[in-house]
């Protein structure tokens, strides 16, 4: 009797899938980048244009990458994802996707309570408030810029931390638990020197989290999130 070796058989649409999302991981083709067309695929692959148009047609729905009508087909732009739920640390979000984090400090000052700023944290116009700024980036490509303001009296040691090594988040949540969090989020163009931070051309428009925390019978800290639409959803269930 032989020995016979069963081996399933891979469809070859699903070798045509898998060659163009071997490219997209590898960085061959980046994101935006035009793929090779379906014919340009067919006759690498010696197959019709119909087994091409089924590997593309699930790679899209899998938003692996864009057709445009007309133009061909691009390598979407990968859009990562925030919970509403709970507020977690954006390095811990990252993580959790098996990606890298790395932030860069723009900037940590003491400023002085605008009306606007006063009447968030009930504080006088005038009165001390810490302010920083800073870039979070997932495997090296920058997702939000965090420009947050924070109650001295309730993290005095605020200027003083290095949040390059920790997120400002991090830091907050040790300091001063967290009792409640008022937020809301809107879609619009950022100004100039928050699109500069996000690597994005001016007039691309930005999904803004709004979020006002609150910590021993205070509030702690006001930050406004800016986001890339492009590359950044927000996600949540109840």
């Amino acid at each position: 009797m032989k020995n016979v070796t069963t081996k399933s058989a891979i469809p070859t649409y699903r070798k045509i899938k898998n060659y163009v999302l071997a490219k997209i991981q590898a960085g061959t083709w980046k994101e935006g980048e035009a793929i090779p067309s379906e014919e340009a695929l067919a006759k690498e692959f010696g197959v019709s244009r119909m087994t091409v148009n089924a590997a593309i047609r699930e790679l899209s729905q899998e938003q692996i990458v864009e057709r445009i009508q007309g133009s061909g087909t691009f390598v979407a732009q990968r859009k990562y994802q925030a919970t509403l739920v709970e507020i977690r640390n954006i390095a811990d979000e990252i993580a959790s996707r098996g990606h890298a984090h790395r932030s860069e400090l723009q900037l940590l000052e003491r400023a002085k309570a605008t009306k606007a700023l006063a009447q968030r944290f009930g504080r006088k116009v005038g009165q001390a408030l810490f302010h920083s700024i800073v870039v979070h980036f997932e495997n090296e490509t920058p997702i939000q810029v965090e420009d947050r303001y924070v109650n001295p009296e309730v993290a005095p040691d605020y200027l003083a931390q290095d949040f390059t090594t920790q997120t400002p988040n991090a830091y907050l949540t040790r300091v001063a638990p967290l009792q409640k969090v008022n937020f809301e989020i809107e879609a619009c163009v950022p100004p100039q020197s928050v699109s500069e931070l996000l690597d994005i051309k001016h007039g691309s428009p930005c999904l803004v989290l709004h979020r006002q925390t609150h910590s021993m019978g205070s509030v702690a800290s006001v930050a406004a999130m800016w986001h890339p639409a492009s590359r950044y959803k927000f996600i949540g269930s109840f």
